[in-house]
């Protein structure tokens, strides 16, 4: 019999490990909720009419098309399973896939329910996604998403708050992390006053890449884009701005003082500054101008949150967009969104050793027990821990005692409440402290108090 498997770039989650992510996704929910965020839910599949043509040709490639149901070859001629077009053929029998993000389908969301939700719409959204990707070390082909966004509002307060945001699920997780932050208008200004406004996304991916290959590199990269030595000259000065968040915006000022766009977005940052010290931000934030992160999606403010005490990439990211649901014929609503990567953040508290002792999924207390009479006796005490919230497990086989306290050992439940006929006959149980191994008497009472 062949040995089952799942398909590469997948992963089964034991119960100790959907602990562990169930604390992550709680913890972010919860400050979500704190800014007025509600959840919602899209399908799994989408149209594939809905997702393609958004990610361009190397995101179509990578979307997951599913066949349609039943005879799916019945309308495709002879003539073009000959032809092996397969562009073509995945249209004829396919007309669904598995969703690659959770924003375009966000998108098709708003446009769709426009007339009942409200405006400005404050969204967020955890659920898995799929890309039909090569498997590798921290990248899968099956991978939640934590976004949230707020549509249908130009007031950079939404910025600060997504700041907020980061700032509390960071501390609580007790993660330290840069919050880097950077303008699409910034970067267009640089563009325009070098003389190279339409080379915009080759300079921004080159310089995006800065930390990672260093400055001969990106200046090879932006030159092998036909951008003259003059316009990389001019940038290099752009890339070595230093000093505070105030004393780069004072030297870009400056710098691009003939740009519209680009005075546009450094007065932006400097209102986005002027607001984090009205509400005493703990976390760095760091204006950098080499932060680009897909550019010809975003329109302003940009976003990147980096763990200081661990090698990874991104842990978060995001930034505001002008013109998110215009691909579905709904002009002109901006948003500003961001996304924690919740496989990331995983791996950091796991390299870090953060999570919590105490796991609130975990079993709190067994009942270990000899006879039919003493699980029967044992029902109604479970059922009175239940309900004060105490996770209770009563073993169910007529096991020999060291199976049953081998079960809780494996289990790592905390507590076991030994019952017996002399704890029947004084209606009591005996419970033992599985880490200390100290016993004692116990009534009702005396459980709950020390369970709670």
């Amino acid at each position: 019999m062949q040995k089952p498997s799942i398909p590469k770039g997948t992963r089964d989650f034991t119960p100790e490990e959907m602990a562990k992510r169930n604390y992550i996704f709680d913890t972010i929910k919860s400050v979500f909720r704190l800014y007025g965020y509600q959840q919602i839910e899209t399908p799994a599949m989408e149209n594939l009419s809905t997702l393609m043509g958004k990610y361009g040709d190397e995101g179509d490639k990578l979307l997951f098309k599913i066949l349609n149901s039943g005879d799916f070859m019945a309308g495709v001629s002879d003539e073009d399973l000959s032809a092996r077009n397969s562009v073509k053929l995945t249209k004829e029998f396919s007309e669904k896939g598995l969703r690659y993000d959770l924003t375009v389908p966000f998108a098709r969301f708003v446009v769709q329910n426009r007339d009942k939700i409200t405006f400005p719409f404050k969204r967020y959204q955890i659920q898995p996604v799929w890309r039909a990707d090569r498997p590798q070390k921290g990248r899968y082909r099956e991978f939640y998403q934590c976004d949230v966004d707020v549509v249908g509002s130009d007031s950079l307060i939404n910025e600060l708050e997504l700041i907020q945001i980061v700032d509390e699920v960071y501390r609580r997780l007790g993660i330290r992390v840069c919050l880097k932050i950077n303008n699409r208008k910034i970067l267009s200004g640089i563009a325009e006053i070098i003389g190279e406004a339409d080379k915009i996304v080759d300079i921004t991916v080159a310089i995006d890449k800065l930390d990672k290959i260093g400055l001969d590199k990106v200046n090879e990269e932006i030159a092998s884009k036909g951008i003259s030595q003059d316009a990389i000259e001019k940038l290099q000065p752009i890339l070595h701005l230093n000093g505070t968040n105030r004393e780069k915006l004072a030297q870009l000022k400056e710098i691009l003082a003939a740009s519209e766009v680009g005075m546009k977005g450094v007065e932006e940052m400097e209102i986005i500054f002027d607001l984090c010290d009205k509400v005493a931000i703990t976390t760095p934030v760091e204006l950098d101008l080499t932060l680009a992160r897909g550019l010809n999606y975003y329109t302003g403010a940009i976003f990147e949150v980096k763990a200081l005490d661990v090698q990874i990439g991104s842990i978060t990211g995001g930034g505001r967009y002008d013109n998110l649901t215009g691909v579905f014929g709904m002009e002109g609503v901006s948003g500003v969104g961001i996304s924690f990567g919740a496989d990331r953040i995983y791996d950091v508290l796991n390299q870090l050793n953060l999570y919590p002792q105490a796991n609130k999924e975990q079993t709190q207390l067994l009942f270990v027990c000899f006879g039919k009479e003493e699980q029967n006796y044992s029902l109604p005490w479970a059922l009175a821990l239940r309900k004060e919230g105490v996770n209770v497990e009563i073993y169910p086989e007529l096991a020999k005692m060291k199976k049953q306290m081998g079960y809780a050992d494996s289990k790592h439940i905390p507590f076991v409440a030994i019952v017996g006929e002399t704890e029947m006959a004084n209606q009591q149980v005996m419970l033992k402290n599985m880490t200390t191994g100290e016993q004692k008497l116990v009534n009702l009472d005396e459980l709950k108090a020390c369970m709670l």
